[in-house]
């Protein structure tokens, strides 16, 4: 729903199989036994029926259910070895297509008429398979359905596919095809289903006899591809036509209403611009309206609450302003409301949405607008709420009290607002929280020992605002918090040990608070750990000397010289939200920074252990501005180096020859220490301008080959601030961005002092 969404149309079916009591003693027994399984016949009638009526009955079933041995027609067995000669194959999915095979149930994803032989339906998705297709395909005449999705295809889309005038479904989805579509499908006027979506290579207008060639058309999937221009009119009016998806191209133009009954329009990231339409003739019928990432402008008539059957309206990444109408409230059985990233403003209404007890809203999101006010209580009404973001906003005046009312809560994200006031204790009815962000707001208080009642909170981000107090023992009974952000409050105390419950720890913060003390042994212990951020507090003492083998990305990542200084590092965490019997939404992010460790800007003292320069995972180290002593020690090991900032201490000693061999280290700093020695030239320190100034005892090779000591290079070094990056902690700056799809559209949120990826998706 990056909330990601796939919706598909099918047709019910009933199938009644009762059975036959006794059958007539001249029936025969093949017959008998067939009809068994799929035929209702009252006792009555098997006694009373002629033999030859049972016998007539027989040879309709035998036409019309399938068979455990039906020979393959002999011409389409040459068609399909001809296809598949063209075919590679390296899972063998096609093994049992050979010549001396002739059982059409034993053919792969084949499916024959019980009487003629003749091939009817292909499908092969997800088999792996790539090549051209052989034209000799195009000699199966009877197909009826054609299913190739989720292969490796890289060909144009036969011009003799026009030939398969039985065709209803075609299904060409996630390939490589390319080129535009024929127009010998013209022919195909029995076509119900045209699925291409997944093959970027297609491109060119969407033909004009798109809405005129088959008047059974009612799916028509174009998502993902590379289409231009616009909506060919003849869909516009196409009568049978109850799904169209034609995310992710290139089209544009004024959006246009459509004449028909639609049950889904995808229209999403593309250049649509205009004003909404009201879409009359679709209001009974829409379920899943996706409108994102277009240029749509004006404001929300009031019209669009009018849709009877809406479960998912997406809106966010276009132009709405003004404020919603107190008119505008949707029915209940909204299931996904999506207006982010608009310039929507003026007070959220007091009721958005009907809700009862069984239905209402899972899914809000108005982040990321300009709307203003308190949070309405209201808001606390919708019981099946799961998912509620409110973040990049200019609200004002306390969370609501009654916030735990919402027990079904899975994500709260209302950061980058003005609010005020404490969390509310009642947050803790919220016993199903996982993700809680409330970073960059002015909220205020300590951090209640109750919270430990969430104890299934993988992410509390409460960064940026005035928290005081210390971090409660009671913490620890959070064992699934995977992200922790404390940092830019008033905290202080000691690290207590309620942090070493945090066995899922990835991403640590207590930047810019009151912590002292001395860092605790187990602090390099967590086995998931990859970023520790305690810099600018006050810890003292020595930096534990152990062996660093607690995390796991510290020792092991993989290195890749070219990647950009802040790497994404994927971490995954879904969150299941249940909307409907058959669909589901995740919540995801990926945590994107570098692997790394920032203790600057403390009262540490003596030297650094020599196992942290042993750590060949990670890839950023900043323990600048301390009192650190001692000789720094080779640094060969640590090849995913990418920012070495040991700046503004006492360190000593020669510099290591090898640190410039560290190919992917891009920016080092060792200004303002007790360095002394030599730096020749040819180690290559030259890429790093002012890394050594202020160290009056080094001695730097210059082009004539000399050595002077009063040439040292005394400008201000170049650290992570001249990058223009905010302070040591600048490098493990992330960017926090919530991705909601539904295959919709996609929200980013940002946050300082890191970057992460939300993902909202919902999937059928």
């Amino acid at each position: 729903m990056m909330l990601h969404f796939d919706f598909q149309l099918g047709a019910g079916e009933l199938i009644v199989r009762p059975q036959i009591l006794t059958p007539s003693p001249y029936f025969p027994t093949f017959c008998s036994n067939l009809f068994i399984p799929f035929l209702k016949i009252t006792p009555l009638l098997v006694f009373m029926a002629p033999t030859w009526v049972l016998l007539f009955l027989c040879l309709i079933l035998l036409s019309s259910t399938p068979s455990h041995s039906v020979d393959i027609d002999p011409q389409d067995k040459t068609s399909l070895l001809s296809f598949k000669s063209w075919l590679q194959d390296p899972n063998q999915s096609l093994s049992n297509w050979v010549a001396s095979n002739s059982n059409c149930t034993t053919w792969i994803g084949i499916t024959c008429d019980n009487i003629t032989g003749k091939v009817v339906s292909i499908n092969l998705t997800s088999m792996n398979l790539s090549g051209q297709i052989n034209p000799s395909f195009c000699y199966l005449l009877s197909l009826k359905n054609l299913v190739l999705s989720h292969n490796n295809f890289t060909c144009p889309i036969p011009v003799c596919f026009g030939q398969l005038v039985s065709l209803r479904t075609i299904d060409l989805s996630h390939n490589m095809f390319h080129g535009g579509i024929p127009e010998s499908f013209m022919r195909l006027r029995h076509l119900t289903e045209l699925v291409l979506n997944g093959n970027k290579g297609l491109g060119g207008s969407v033909p004009s006899w798109m809405g005129n060639f088959s008047a059974s058309l009612e799916r028509l999937d174009l998502g993902f591809s590379s289409f231009s221009g616009g909506i060919p009119e003849g869909l516009v009016y196409l009568k049978s036509l109850k799904y169209l998806d034609l995310e992710s191209n290139m089209l544009g133009g004024n959006l246009v209403d459509f004449h028909q009954p639609l049950v889904f329009l995808n229209l999403a990231s593309n250049r649509f611009s205009g004003s909404l339409p009201c879409f009359a003739a679709s209001a009974k019928s829409l379920n899943v309206l996706n409108l994102s990432n277009n240029s749509i402008v004006g404001g929300l008539p009031a019209c669009i609450a009018s849709f009877q059957a809406l479960t998912h309206l997406n809106l966010s990444g276009n132009h709405l302003k003004y404020r919603i109408s107190p008119r505008l409230v949707f029915s209940e059985k909204l299931l996904v409301l999506d207006l982010s990233n608009n310039d929507l403003s003026g007070p959220i209404p007091s009721k958005i949405a009907e809700t009862t007890d069984k239905l209402g809203l899972v899914l809000l999101d108005l982040s990321h607008n300009q709307f203003s006010g308190e949070i309405p209580l209201e808001i606390t009404e919708l019981k099946s709420l799961q998912a509620l973001f409110l973040s990049h906003n200019l609200l004002s005046g306390d969370i609501p009290a009654r916030i735990g009312n919402l027990t079904y809560l899975q994500v709260i994200d209302l950061s980058h607002n003005s609010l005020s006031g404490t969390i509310p204790l009642n947050i803790v009815g919220c016993f199903q929280l996982l993700a809680l962000i409330l970073n960059n707001n002015n909220l205020s208080g300590v951090i209640q020992p109750e919270f430990d009642a969430l104890d299934s909170l993988k992410i509390l981000d409460i960064s940026n605002n005035r928290f005081s107090g210390v971090i409660p023992l009671t913490l620890a009974g959070c064992r699934s918090l995977e992200i922790v952000d404390f940092s830019y409050n008033d905290l202080s105390g000691s690290l207590n040990d309620a942090m070493t419950k945090w066995m899922n720890l990835r991403y640590l913060s207590l930047a810019r608070n009151k912590f002292s003390g001395t860092l605790p042994s187990w602090l390099f212990t967590f086995e998931a750990i990859e970023m520790l951020d305690f810099s600018h507090n006050k810890f003292s003492g020595f930096i534990p000397d152990i062996n660093f083998k607690g995390s796991l990305l510290f020792n092991t990542r993989d290195v890749t010289i070219n990647e950009p200084l802040v790497a994404a590092s994927k971490v995954q965490l879904r969150v299941s939200v249940v909307v409907s019997d058959s669909n589901q939404s995740s919540f995801t992010y990926d945590l994107s920074s570098m692997v790394g460790i920032d203790l600057s800007s403390n009262f540490l003292h003596g030297e650094i252990p020599r196992g942290l320069f042993g750590l060949t995972g990670l890839e950023y180290l900043n323990l600048s501005c301390n009192f650190l002593d001692g000789q720094l020690p080779s640094l060969q090991k640590m090849q995913g180096l990418r920012a070495l900032d040991l700046s503004r201490n006492s360190l000593s000693g020669h510099i290591p020859g090898n640190i410039s061999s560290l190919q992917a280290l891009s920016l080092l700093n060792l200004s303002y220490n007790c360095f002394s020695g030599y730096v020749l030239q040819k180690q290559g320190y030259g890429r790093f301008p002012g890394a050594f100034a202020g160290n009056p005892e080094l001695c730097f090779e210059f082009s004539g080959g000399e050595c002077d000591g009063r040439r040292v290079p005394s400008v201000q070094a170049s650290s992570f601030r001249d990058d223009g990056m905010d302070g040591p902690m600048s490098v493990g700056i992330f960017f926090i961005s919530a991705f909601i799809s539904f295959d919709f559209g996609v929200i980013v949120l940002f946050c300082s002092a890191r970057a992460r990826n939300y993902i909202l998706q919902t999937k059928g």
